[in-house]
């Protein structure tokens, strides 16, 4: 008798990721000499209404109630660049630029002051980056550290790039436009120990069946004489990193009031820095670090184009779920 596996089999093992900022391991390739990633902080949802541009749709030039995420962006900061040489066990480190004006809220300070020449062969340049998460108001001093890719095709004009942006401070307004579509990497809500129902999807069994209700009807058959991994057991779920691809931004905006919720967004509080509009969910609880990076495998039919809000709803979201 066959039936369909319980639960998919795309990410195998069901690990749970390494530290909670999630590390990107490929960037976008674009002509245009720019980071390619930003940190910030998921702040919480709320819903707009937005006119729909689209020339397919049934409801074109109409007011349409949408679904956004508030992402808080503090301004980053870069304090050093790193130079990596292709080789054939992958990227290898050839050098580091690091500065010596940091915040004093930065406590890792691993090779600041050792070498700060750029080297004379090199592949590939990447700066290393950290949030100011003391400039919101999560309850957070230390700094979130990355590194994040930079686009171009000329190695040293991407050198001397990563060099101009030391010690400065990088918005995400200047990285990201109104209407573009973008990923977001992140890692998801830890759920705990759960049972097979809700970690796999495993249908429930009949109410005369024996010993229990919520759980797989046998771990497998009698050769052989093991359990498979591809059977559905209890264990720890969530707290996965993940990539949403494709995620379109709304709005980039400047003025945190025009969308502060009545008494402050619910489990966040106020967002005190700039912020962007986000179309639908985003990976992650509140208060939580998100990279958001240029669009690795964007729509080949899309066309960007500047999205029209003419309403952001700041209704209290207490008590709802």
């Amino acid at each position: 008798m066959h039936h369909p596996h319980r639960g998919g089999m795309q990410f195998w093992p069901r690990k749970r990721a390494a530290r909670v900022l999630a590390k990107v391991r490929n960037w976008s390739k674009h002509k245009e000499a720019k980071l390619s990633g930003f940190i910030a902080y998921k702040a919480g949802m709320t819903h707009a209404f937005v006119m729909d541009k689209n020339s397919n749709s049934p409801t074109k030039n109409l007011e349409v109630s949408r679904a956004v995420t508030i992402v808080e962006c503090p301004p980053i900061k870069v304090m050093g660049a790193r130079f990596y040489k292709h080789t054939t066990d992958g990227l290898k480190l050839a050098g580091e630029i690091f500065s010596t004006k940091v915040d004093k809220e930065l406590i890792r300070k691993t090779g600041i002051g050792t070498n700060n020449e750029v080297p004379a062969d090199f592949d590939e340049v990447r700066v290393v980056a950290y949030s100011q998460p003391k400039m919101t108001g999560i309850g957070k001093k230390t700094p979130d550290v990355t590194e994040i890719g930079i686009g171009g095709e000329d190695k040293n004009a991407k050198a001397d790039y990563a060099k101009s942006l030391l010690d400065k401070e990088i918005k995400a307004s200047d990285l990201f436009k109104e209407g573009q579509l973008v990923d977001i990497h992140a890692v998801s809500k830890g759920k705990g120990f759960q049972g097979t129902v809700k970690r796999y999807g495993v249908k429930r069994r009949q109410h005369k069946s024996e010993k229990t209700v919520r759980g797989v009807g046998t771990l497998g058959s009698w050769h052989p004489n093991r359990v498979l991994y591809t059977v559905a057991q209890p264990g720890k779920m969530g707290f996965h990193q993940r990539t949403e691809y494709n995620k379109l931004i709304y709005k980039i905006g400047t003025k945190p009031e025009e969308v502060n919720q009545d008494g402050g967004i619910t489990r966040y509080g106020f967002v005190k820095n700039d912020f962007i509009l986000i179309k639908g969910s985003v990976i992650g609880v509140k208060k939580r670090a998100l990279i958001i990076s240029q669009p690795m495998r964007p729509w080949q039919k899309y066309k960007q184009t500047q999205p029209e809000i003419t309403y952001i709803s700041k209704a209290s979201k207490q008590g709802m779920r």
